[in-house]
């Protein structure tokens, strides 16, 4: 297999034609291109020939040889952009994600990005390249303006280890979501397959299509919120992903009639009906990852992470302070954990504060 390069699908390209996704990595460069290799059994998904219609998943591996050369890919730049780090060691970063950055470079957003931050910050010969060279570092991905937690890889071991992680579903991550309406029951399962909508190729949806791929969120209520003059009501949930697809928590609670408040492509502020002030001045989601449990990919120590709302968010709560109708017991002790939290969020080895809280 020398000579060969590798791309392990993420959840951005997933649903993708595999000569389309092809096509648009730096060495095939043209879809044409990636059709001819297909059609010529040169392409492996998951070490097996797969045609060029075959529609990818998120995790999925894909062999394939170079059309161009190494000197012919664009380099991507390290450049030096702040990053909030809250654990770094030889093979892994755990970092606080701020609002607007983008993860890898794409279309609109070739430069300016966390993998360009990790470039600058690690240096290029230490950060996984599994993931192809625009995207150094990277393990799983955060939309650009959904804050908290997040993984980032600075060897190849690593970052394998850590995608089976997610894959697996060894790896736990929590987040904080206020979504509009009042949710009457404590907890909450939705399973519903996602592919990229029909009508609008930016948005993601619920889908009975063949191609579509299996998704599931749980969710538990910490908070609920009476009904203002221009809104429904809130309720505030800490959601569980069982799997990562792209906009899953976003379109999952609008598919439910719960949407994330300020959300700008699945909220309230896209329905001509409902008031755009019921949004309470929020001009991106209220979703932030708030929590990130793993075991060290190298020393399989247990660390878990917890990570305060980002100051926009926590104004909102403290709005709607008022209005509230009363914690859950699931929320009374997650959000004593996150309000006493210190600077720089909670690092813990080992047993953790969140053990044997009840929830999803």
């Amino acid at each position: 297999m020398s000579g060969r390069a590798r791309h392990i699908v993420n959840a951005d390209e997933e649903g993708m034609r595999l000569d389309a996704l092809l096509g648009s990595l730096p060495d095939v460069a043209s879809r044409s291109a990636a059709a001819k290799l297909a059609s010529a059994g040169e392409v492996l998904v998951n070490g097996e020939p797969q045609v060029k219609r075959y529609l990818v998943g998120e995790g999925d591996l894909i062999d394939y040889p170079p059309v161009t050369s190494v000197a012919e890919r664009p380099v991507l730049e390290p450049q030096d952009i702040p990053l909030d780090i809250r654990f770094e060691d030889d093979d892994l970063i755990v970092l606080s994600k701020q609002a607007g950055l983008v993860c890898h470079p794409a279309v609109g957003h070739e430069s300016g990005t966390l993998a360009n931050a990790l470039l600058a910050h690690c240096g290029p010969e230490h950060v996984g390249t599994l993931q192809g060279p625009d995207r150094p570092g990277i393990v799983h991905r955060l939309d650009r303006d959904t804050t908290g937690l997040m993984m980032a890889a600075k060897s190849n071991e690593a970052q394998a280890i850590l995608q089976d992680g997610i894959r697996l579903r060894s790896i736990d991550r929590r987040y904080l979501a206020l979504v509009h309406g009042y949710i009457a029951p404590d907890t909450g399962l939705i399973d519903a397959p996602l592919a990229r909508s029909t009508r609008d190729r930016t948005k993601m949806a619920v889908s009975e299509d063949p191609g579509a791929r299996s998704a599931i969120t749980t969710f538990s209520v910490l908070e609920r919120f009476e009904a203002g003059s221009r809104d429904e009501g809130y309720t505030l949930i800490e959601c569980h992903l069982y799997t990562g697809r792209t906009h899953q928590i976003r379109v999952h609670m609008a598919s439910i009639s719960h949407p994330c408040v300020g959300d700008p492509l699945y909220g309230i502020s896209t329905r001509k009906r409902t008031d755009v002030r019921a949004d309470l001045g929020l001009t991106r989601q209220f979703l932030h990852s708030y929590r990130l449990s793993l075991a060290h990919p190298m020393t399989g120590e247990r660390l878990t992470f917890a990570d305060e709302l980002p100051w926009d968010l926590a104004a909102v709560l403290d709005e709607l302070a008022d209005r509230s109708l009363g914690r859950t017991q699931t929320g009374a002790a997650i959000l004593s954990i996150i309000e006493n939290l210190p600077p720089g969020g909670l690092l813990e080895r080992g047993a953790s504060a969140f053990d044997g809280i009840s929830g999803t």
